[in-house]
Parts: C-alpha cells; structure tokens; sequence
C-alpha cells in the first residue's frame, strides 16, 4: 500500500497513528507529498484521487481510499486485533460520533490556519474567523464534560480526538485549552505518550 501524505495534516496523522496501532504501519509506504495548498492541484494526489486531498490511501490491488475515516476505517478492519472499531451497538455508534466530533474539529482548526496564516491580512473574513474560534470551543467542551468517558479506549475515535489536541498544540500553541478542560488535559497528556503518537510528531 501507499499513502499521499505531509505528516502536518491532522487528518493524514490519523491515518498514521492508526496504522501504528493496527499493526500496519510497515506495510504501507508513504509517499510525501510536500507543502500544496489546496488551490495548487498535485499531480500525484491527483492521479490517484479525483478530490485531490491527503491522505489518499492506494491499496495494492490499485484500488484508492479516501478521506482519512474511511482510510482510517479500513486500517481497523484489516488489524489482527479488531478493538479499533467496535462491532456494533452503543459502544460502535459513540466511537463513530466521536471520530465525527474530531473531524469537524480538525476541519475547524485548518479552516482557521488557512484563514489567518495564508490569506492575506486585507482579505480575512472575522466573522468566518469567530465562528472556526466557537467550533473549536464548543468542541473542546463536550469532550470535556459529556464524553471524557469514552475516551478510556483506544479506538478511532480516541486516535482521531487526540491527533486534534496535538494539532492545538501544533498550529495554536498560544491556546490555553488546558486550564478550563483538566479532565481532557490529563487524558492527552497520557494518550501523548503513546508510541504511536510520539513515532508521528509533525516537524516543527
């Protein structure tokens, strides 16, 4: 297999921490894709994905996949050990909405990169700003005080939350998200040391 990546994404990150932890990871080349923005097609990600995005994962046989959850998806389905995804009830519908949560997430915290770091100053909308700001906010809250719980396991889900926290710490290193959110601080601070997640630290 090969993967379209820049290990700054958050959602190639995901991809990447959970094939660490599927036990896939030496199965998989990674193809580096450098620094494009999304108004500059690649060429490479182009010819494996019409929507042009990374990750972009191309299994042996040729087949792509794409995005990071349905990539993300697949790598627990082929792990040995299937406890990355539950098989069905309560417990599989909360991990799914949590890796949903972390996805808007991740969106959000782009969004808000894209806006303040490579438009020019003239030319940034606050309003669309404020409301990255509020998403992130509301975010971090309900993991704080409605679904702490469900972060005890490693799963999808918990990968796909923790990848956002260190794209916090990453992009946004000025944010205090800690102080109002101890719950969710001491949880990152032992997810953090994961080797899964100390093997795929963005570059500074």
């Amino acid at each position: 297999m090969k993967l379209h990546h820049n290990p700054a994404s958050p959602f190639v990150r995901m991809v990447t921490v959970t094939a660490l932890e599927a036990g896939l990871s030496d199965r998989i080349e990674q193809i580096f894709t450098g620094v494009f923005l999304p108004i500059e097609p690649h060429a490479a990600v182009i010819g494996d994905s019409p929507l042009g995005k990374i990750p972009t994962l191309v299994l042996d046989d040729g087949t792509a996949l794409y995005d990071s959850r349905v990539i993300c998806e697949y790598l627990a389905d082929q792990a040995p050990e299937k406890g990355l995804l539950p098989e069905s009830g309560t417990a599989r519908w909360n991990c799914l909405t949590l890796q949903a949560l972390a996805q808007g997430f991740a969106d959000a915290a782009v969004n808000l990169r894209y806006e303040t770091a490579l438009r020019p100053g003239a030319l940034q909308w606050q309003e669309w700003i404020d409301a990255q700001k509020a998403r992130l906010g509301r975010s971090l809250d309900a993991l704080e005080n409605d679904r702490i719980g469900e972060l005890s396991d490693v799963t999808l889900g918990s990968i796909a939350v923790a990848v956002c926290l260190g794209y916090m710490d990453f992009r946004y290193p000025d944010e205090d998200w800690r102080t109002s959110r101890p719950n969710l601080a001491q949880w990152y601070q032992t997810f953090a040391d994961r080797p899964s997640m100390q093997q795929t630290i963005p570059p500074a």
